[in-house]
């Protein structure tokens, strides 16, 4: 089949050039609304789509994919996660997945160390307070935030956008200590500066800063637990730019208004897009709505990967960014 004749379905909006580009390479169809497809509606574009272009907010479980035409043989993922796709699922059903490693890793990793200042100097709870009028002049004591230079940084997971804070968080003085399922090598460590731990549970209660990047995954849900959240130290901070489900919620949101953290920044959240109203209104909560790779050139990139990968499969050759089924 020739790329042009390619039906490629879109389940939300991209950025224009991307989707032009889409329409003048494949027989691309677009969800002009930007409303996310309802179970049936993906179905439907399953049973009459050569190529599917999901996002993070479509589920493709185990029966969507049982229900797809013989002619769907691709699904290319707009994101780098594909926890939202039964990739196991598919590949049985002979559909390749792709996802859009590497391009939001610069774009993620500024936000997580945004949310370490904005948390750490009370950034907007100061903002909110000068709108609100209740500024009345410099005080020796008011708006005391906490220092970053020489505190402990722990990341969990240490992957290519964990690397790329370990970076930022040195150039701020920050002491970065790091949980992975394997070490790194000696000399990504010492370029880092970064000292491993095998033992989470050992690292927890020694950080100023907690960090999540690590994928979502049965092994990781809920890596920190109530359990775990109790080990951290009352002024810790936890940052979360990965995915809300590395988190039980409730237990952070317990944490926070009982005075055992010192403050949280969230960007995902376990049940999104609804927030524990615990974590909602907290003044030492800094909560952004998902901006992680919300860049202009972060979502350009993502569509050109999406199109390179579909581009790749429609020439005969297996995409750059083929995702396979967890070990």
């Amino acid at each position: 089949m020739s790329a042009r004749s390619l039906k490629v379905t879109l389940t939300r909006r991209l950025p224009d050039a991307v989707e032009t580009r889409m329409r003048e390479l494949f027989d691309a169809r677009l969800n002009l609304t930007d409303r996310p497809m309802t179970r049936e509606e993906l179905a439907e574009a399953m049973a009459t789509s050569d190529v599917l272009v999901p996002t993070i907010t479509d589920r493709i479980d185990a029966g969507l994919i049982a229900g797809a035409s013989e002619s769907l043989k691709m699904i290319a993922n707009f994101g780098a996660g594909t926890e939202h796709i039964d990739v196991s699922a598919a590949q049985a059903r002979g559909i390749l997945v792709s996802n859009t490693p590497g391009v939001l890793t610069e774009d993620t990793a500024d936000l997580a160390m945004t949310l370490i200042l904005a948390v750490s100097r009370r950034v907007v709870e100061g903002a909110e307070a000068l709108r609100a009028g209740r500024f009345e002049g410099w005080t020796p004591t008011w708006m005391m935030g906490r220092k970053l230079w020489g505190k402990r940084l722990g990341i969990v997971g240490m992957g290519r956008i964990g690397q790329a804070l370990a970076r930022r968080a040195r150039a701020f003085g920050l002491q970065v200590h790091y949980h992975n399922r394997k070490p790194l090598g000696p000399m990504i460590e010492e370029d880092l500066g970064a000292t491993h731990w095998d033992d989470l549970d050992a690292m927890l209660p020694r950080m100023d800063l907690i960090s999540l990047n690590t994928p979502a995954t049965p092994e990781t849900h809920h890596i920190l637990s109530a359990d775990r959240l109790s080990r951290l130290q009352p002024h810790a901070i936890v940052i979360n730019t990965a995915r809300g489900e590395l988190i039980d919620e409730a237990a952070l949101a317990s944490a926070l208004n009982g005075n055992r953290l010192g403050g949280v920044g969230l960007d995902v959240f376990e049940h999104e897009p609804a927030v524990h109203p615990g974590l909602l209104h907290h003044p030492r909560a800094v909560l952004l709505p998902h901006l992680g790779s919300a860049t202009v050139e972060s979502r350009q990139d993502m569509g050109d990967r999406v199109i390179l990968n579909v581009m790749t499969f429609a020439n005969g050759h297996r995409p750059p960014d083929r995702v396979l089924p967890a070990v």
